[in-house]
Formats: structure tokens, sequence, C-alpha cells
């Protein structure tokens, strides 16, 4: 049996050290499975054209292009269009692919009619989600991805898409013992989330704020939720059953909770005259400070700096704690941690930018998925040509078999 290491090179095709030759993927033995990191952590399982991360440069992409490149300088609906498609639309495709957008994001009224329940019996719109867009696959008859062509699979995660924004809003708004308020078409995908969610139009530069979020946010690699997405589109199922099953991986603390909670250590902190003793605590104890360090990243995360510059623009005292609390959070890590690399991560800004455009914290994990999903939908997509199952093996570790059976 190969050494661990070994094996996850091995696996992913990585070349390891400098001058070593690339190695070949190489499937299990007649001894039995190869073993492999925990977590799969190196470990490359299937190939991809959606996009990838590089976390040694701090780069990461969406097909062709860098994805905070697209955050800067396009719209929600041309990535959308760029991941279910592989191109980015010109003007024409741009105001088609809009247009049929805005007529997906109404519900089935079966559906409205379930929503206050639905609120009532999950205060958490995360939670709620996930009943409310199986009610909604189910409404409009959503098939097995097995038996669909490529076109009816792609219209199936069009519509569901176009509908997670206004599920989520709805929910908030009912647990807050307000009424939804109906999506508007004239408006653009950013916008019309706050407009659900507010009942007022947003400042142009609170949705273009939100809207650098989103974008930056569809995607970024094997992540839990997408490697879930993906495993269940490997059963043929239907596409609401594979995005139930990723919100249900988002909603970990580990993976798509920690943007209100690195706003609450802001909160806990205070002053600027308490950040280095608070912090300082912390890091002696061992606890995790939320918004540092990334299980990918080596550098800083890409997506700080975008929404570091994001929150600048936006400024305020607020943005003035959070970049002073940010260099003491560093300089302090470098102290107490040399021996480790640990930078801001996106969760950090990604809760002051949402913080001062208005979104309530118990919406923040929501806001994530509103766009996560485009993603795994793509994700999808590219899951079901490939019409194999993802079924992976585990090490027995208990008593050995077969023992006799106790009498009674």
């Amino acid at each position: 049996m190969p050494s661990t290491a070994t094996t996850s090179r091995a696996l992913s095709g990585d070349p390891g050290s400098p001058g070593e030759p690339a190695q070949p993927a190489v499937p299990g033995t007649a001894a039995g499975p190869i073993v492999v990191p925990p977590g799969l952590a190196g470990v490359s399982v299937t190939d991809t054209s959606i996009g990838h991360v590089r976390g040694r440069e701090g780069f990461y992409h969406y097909r062709q292009y860098s994805a905070v490149d697209l955050a800067e300088r396009r719209t929600v609906e041309d990535v959308w269009h760029l991941l279910f498609s592989g191109e980015l639309p010109d003007r024409e495709q741009r105001a088609e692919f809009t247009a049929r957008l805005a007529g997906y994001r109404e519900v089935p009224a079966g559906v409205r009619d379930v929503l206050p329940a639905i609120a009532a019996a999950a205060p958490a719109p995360l939670d709620g989600l996930r009943t409310a867009l199986s009610l909604a696959g189910a409404a409009q008859g959503m098939r097995p991805i097995w038996d669909l062509d490529e076109a009816a699979r792609r219209e199936d995660a069009l519509r569901l898409c176009a509908q997670v924004p206004t599920l989520l809003t709805a929910l908030h708004r009912l647990g807050q013992g307000e009424e939804p308020v109906p999506p508007r078409p004239d408006l653009s995908y950013a916008a019309n989330y706050l407009f659900m969610l507010t009942g007022t139009e947003p400042r142009p530069v609170h949705a273009r704020a939100i809207e650098r979020y989103l974008v930056s946010t569809i995607d970024h690699g094997f992540n839990a939720s997408t490697f879930t997405a993906r495993v269940i589109a490997s059963t043929g199922a239907d596409v609401t059953a594979c995005l139930v099953g990723a919100v249900g991986a988002l909603s970990g603390p580990l993976h798509g909770g920690a943007p209100s909670r690195a706003l609450d250590a802001l909160d806990a902190i205070g002053t600027p005259d308490r950040i280095d003793a608070w912090v300082r605590e912390r890091i002696e104890r061992g606890e995790r400070i939320m918004g540092f360090g990334h299980p990918v990243y080596r550098t800083e995360d890409p997506r700080s700096r975008l929404l570091r510059r994001t929150a600048c623009e936006l400024g305020g005292d607020l943005v003035e704690f959070a970049t002073a609390v940010e260099s003491r959070v560093l300089a302090l890590l470098a102290e107490l941690k040399p021996d480790r690399e640990i930078h801001t991560n996106v969760e950090f800004y990604a809760g002051v930018v949402m913080e001062l455009c208005g979104l309530p914290r118990t919406m923040f994990t929501p806001t994530f998925a509103s766009s996560r999903v485009i993603g795994w939908s793509a994700h999808v997509l590219e899951q079901a040509r490939d019409r194999k199952i993802i079924r992976p093996d585990a090490r027995y570790v208990g008593t050995p078999p077969p023992q006799p059976l106790p009498e009674i």
C-alpha cells in the first residue's frame, strides 16, 4: 500500500516535488481501496471546466476568467450565463437571459400559500429553504436528471435558482411578522434581492456592493456543499434534491455560517483599545477567530481583498474599526503563531459589507446561499453528463468479524 502522501498525489495527478513526474490516477487494487487523507484533502475526484481555486497563489476563476475581475466588472446574470452556457453573454444575449430569469422569480401559488407555515416551523430562513425548495421542485413536476436531456435539466436549474431569492426573502419577512414583497422584473438580480428583503428599492451603491459579493461567492471549487450536490446528481436524482442537499451542507457553521460570527467578534471587541487583549486571549486559548484562516488559501483570500475595497468605498466607522481589528489580528497571529500562515478570509469583510447595505445578520448565510445555488447548479449539470454514480469505499475499523453470536 503506498503512503498517504504518495496516494494523494497519485489520485490527484499532482506532480509532487519539483522534478518529480506527474502521477497518473491509480485505481483501487484487489487488496483493497487506496487510503486517502482525512476529508479528501488534496485529492482531485473528477475533472471540471467550471472553475478552480489556486490556493497558494491566492487566485480563483470561473471558466477562463478571474472571479474577482468578474465581480468587479460584470453582473450576476452575466456570470450565471457564463457558468451555465460556457461563455459570457453579449448585449443581446444579456438582455434575453436577464428577462428570462426575471420571469422565473415568482414561486408557484401552492408553495407561496404554505410559506407562512414553513416560516413558523423553521425560524431560520436557511432551514426553511430546505423545505420550501423541496416543495417548489415537487410543485413544478421536476423529474430525475437521469431521465432528462441537457435542455430540460438546465431549465429546471434556471427556475429553481431564480426562485431561491424569492423564497429566502419571503421566509425572512414572514418570520418578522411582515408580508413578503413580490419580485420586480425590472430590477437586476442583486437589486431585486434587496428590494424583496427590505421592501424599499435599494441605493445603487448598495445594490452594486451586494452584487460584487454575490458574484464573488457563486462558486469556489469542490467545497463541501458543491461536492454534496454532485454526489446527489450522480445518483440521477432531480435538480431539487441536489440543491436541497447542498443547502443542508452549507448550513453547517464550518462552511457557510461565519460572516455573522465575524461581525459578532467585532461587536464583542467593541472599541479599538480592547482589540489586543481580546484577540491575544483567544489566540492563547487556541480558539478560532472567525474571519481568519482558510483550508485552501495560503495567502490572502482574493475575495477578502475585493470586499475590503468594497467596504472602503461604502465607508463609515464600522469599516475603520474593521480594518483596525484586521491589522492587529494579523500582527498578533504572526507573533503568537509564527509557524502558521493565517490570513483574512472572505467572511470578515463579507459581514461588514452586508451590514452596511442593510442586511440583517440572520440573512448573511442565506444571502450566500442565494448566489452559491447558481454554482451548485452548474456543477449538477456538469455531473449529470457523467452518468456514473459516485460510490467510494470506507475502511472498516470496528471489531474484527465474524464474532460468535451471544446467547440470549
